[in-house]
């Protein structure tokens, strides 16, 4: 888990110092639609992070970059001892349902003024996991862990974003920072997964209750964007 998070993080902002010309980072809220839905009542939440190589410009109003997003969609906790032969010692064992997105972001907006609308196209994927992990009940240090059950599904959608200038210069087009409001509606393709209440642990054996269907996610969002202006050499 702690590795793929790091991946992630790698990967969405190392990128920003070297390439990009925009970079934001937003708290999400995913609901489930249709198929989904029916199999996963609970809200997802977590982070969204945008790069944009290639912003929107007075000359060019059309942008271009990637997309990454890392949502939580179902949790368990449960204290068990930490053996049969150690009955007396506690541990707390917690079960997580993810979801990560992982899109070519295509952007269409206005690129001048202090409030800025944009519009989205995005083309990618989902991994969908579910992880368990054993950690010390007084210091929630963690010593072991584990992944259950994952799946890839492909994903694309479309998104309308606002954003409103708290700092730099509207006649410029660097050194900004925006409030970044968005709304986006992603197409999951098929895919198996487990819930919460999915894993049932009996007589020391685990079975899982698979679920599968389409991945559709409404997300909404809300952040900072940062834009700036860097070419290779300088």
């Amino acid at each position: 888990m702690k590795k793929f998070l790091s991946a992630i993080f790698i990967s969405l902002f190392l990128p920003s110092a070297f390439f990009a010309q925009s970079a934001s980072v937003n708290f999400s809220l995913a609901f489930p639609q249709g198929e989904f839905k029916e199999k996963v009542e609970n809200l997802g939440y977590g982070l969204n992070g945008d790069i944009l190589f290639i912003s929107p410009k007075p000359k060019s109003p059309f942008g271009l970059g990637l997309n990454l997003s890392y949502y939580i969609y179902g949790s368990e906790t449960r204290r068990e001892p930490l053996s049969t032969t150690v009955p007396d010692v506690f541990v707390r064992v917690e079960r997580t349902n993810n979801l990560s997105n992982f899109h070519l972001l295509f952007v269409l907006g206005l690129p001048t003024g202090r409030a800025r609308p944009y519009i989205e196209g995005l083309f990618g994927g989902a991994y969908i996991f579910t992880t368990t992990s054993v950690k010390s009940e007084n210091t929630s240090e963690e010593f072991a862990s584990s992944t259950n059950f994952d799946d890839f599904a492909w994903s694309y959608g479309a998104g309308f974003g606002l954003t409103f200038l708290i700092s730099g210069d509207p006649n410029q087009n660097d050194n900004l920072i925006f409030l970044d409001f968005k709304g986006r509606y992603l197409w999951g393709t098929e895919a198996e997964y487990l819930k919460e209440g999915s894993v049932k642990v009996f007589n020391g054996k685990v079975t899982y209750d698979i679920s599968q269907s389409k991945t559709d996610l409404i997300t909404a969002h809300i952040g900072i964007k940062y834009y700036f202006s860097w070419k290779m050499g300088e």
